[in-house]
């Protein structure tokens, strides 16, 4: 499956070398190193205010764990790039500072960006959630729409509505023009 969201840089990497130096901007797909591409501001804010919304609730929540930008976790074939993803402390405990997470973060969230198509997207956080993951939010800057998915939901917020984290970071709530705006 080829990915129209990356520019494919190398074939010759395996997947083990990827995992122990991962090239930064760069996912393992389907055996070749793919740069990520597509970013624009918006997409860059929004990243920085859900870095934000949710490093700040797990710091004043208690519930503390580690909130991260890009940073590059395994799915049962490939090394993503999850734009945020938040880790409990018993799994930032258990990892500490490795080069590659072997797993998806337990809450992720990706941003679409223009050169997605909706049918990767929905792969990829399907993918997530097969590797690791229990709640993925894929957040449509545009049309200003962000849609939770978990194994056994898919729940749906547009302008007007108030987001909450369904099974991990347990209370975060905000409303979606705060994120989106």
């Amino acid at each position: 499956m080829a990915m129209v969201m990356a520019a494919v840089l190398s074939e010759n990497v395996s997947l083990e070398d990827f995992i122990a130096c991962p090239a930064d901007d760069m996912e393992w797909v389907d055996g070749q190193i793919a740069e990520k591409n597509g970013m624009t501001v918006k997409h860059s804010r929004i990243q920085s205010r859900l870095d934000r919304s949710w490093g700040n609730y797990k710091d004043s929540s208690g519930q503390g764990g580690e909130v991260y930008v890009e940073v590059p976790c395994g799915t049962d074939r490939r090394v993503r790039r999850p734009d945020v993803a938040y880790l409990t402390p018993e799994l930032v405990a258990q990892y500490g500072d490795v080069p590659t997470l072997p797993q998806s973060p337990p809450l992720i969230a990706e941003i679409v960006s223009p050169t997605d198509s909706a049918e990767e997207i929905f792969l990829k956080a399907q993918e997530y959630l097969d590797s690791g993951c229990l709640e993925v939010w894929i957040v449509f800057p545009e049309s200003r729409w962000i849609l939770i998915v978990t194994q056994t939901q898919k729940l749906t917020f547009n302008q007007g509505s108030t987001i909450s984290t369904q099974l991990v970071l347990v209370g975060f709530s905000v409303a979606v023009e705060e994120l989106l705006a």
